[in-house]
């Protein structure tokens, strides 16, 4: 088959002790799924899950025991951090139960979902899409991914973020509002799942802004941490 240009290349994900990525192929977002963030977007209470959606070239891949790069974004002037447990798809599927969910899950890895406040934060005032705020290039960085049978156990796992050091973000996997296997189902009642999916579950409390310089490390306890630095 000929094309009118060269296609992109592959999105793809290191996997933990296998020379084979994973290839990615769209990201789901869960939006306001811990409690106490709710609370601090000014949200209470378990509402039905929602999601949003990155591209999946908007990937910053950090390889194990390095430092990556994350671009100050345009636009902006409030470039917000959302640390994440990122689920990776490896069965598709349509309308999945929940008591069905993790045998389609291939593993696990430590994500950010990096977020243009201000941009996000105008166009939800105007009753517009954020998609601007959400799904801009390099907002997706992502560690390598831990197969499901070596992640110990990821529901209960500390998750937390430090921003130079000091203490952001830090709860437990446990305190989702919707807890993995509930996301998946909600989420395969409106898109059919494929393979090479990611989900970013949402982040806790503590979120907030970087600037150029900050070196930003967080993780998943049985995960490859994250670290990067904002240039």
């Amino acid at each position: 088959m000929s094309y009118v240009f060269s296609p992109a290349p592959v999105v793809s994900v290191p996997v933990v002790g296998r020379g084979e990525r994973f290839p990615v192929h769209r990201i789901y977002c869960v939006g306001r799924n811990y409690e106490e963030h709710a609370k601090e977007m000014g949200f209470t209470g378990r509402e039905p899950p929602f999601f949003f959606m990155k591209p999946a070239d908007a990937i910053v891949v950090v390889n194990a025991g390095e430092t990556g790069q994350l671009p100050y974004p345009s636009l902006t002037a409030n470039l917000h951090h959302e640390i994440e447990l990122v689920v990776a798809i490896g069965k598709g599927g349509k309308n999945i139960q929940a008591a069905d969910a993790l045998a389609h899950i291939y593993g696990y890895a430590v994500g950010l979902d990096m977020t243009r406040r201000d941009l996000q934060n105008d166009m939800k005032k105007q009753g517009r899409p954020w998609c601007i705020g959400k799904g801009f290039d390099a907002s997706a960085p992502i560690g390598p991914i831990t197969p499901a049978a070596q992640a110990g156990d990821v529901v209960n796992a500390p998750i937390w973020l430090q921003v130079n050091g000091a203490d952001r973000q830090r709860s437990t996997v446990a305190q989702l509002i919707w807890n993995i296997a509930e996301t998946i189902e909600h989420l395969s009642a409106a898109w059919e799942l494929q393979p090479g999916d990611l989900i970013y579950t949402g982040t806790p409390e503590g979120v907030g802004a970087v600037v150029r310089g900050d070196t930003l490390e967080g993780g998943v306890e049985g995960l490859t941490p994250l670290r990067l630095t904002v240039v």
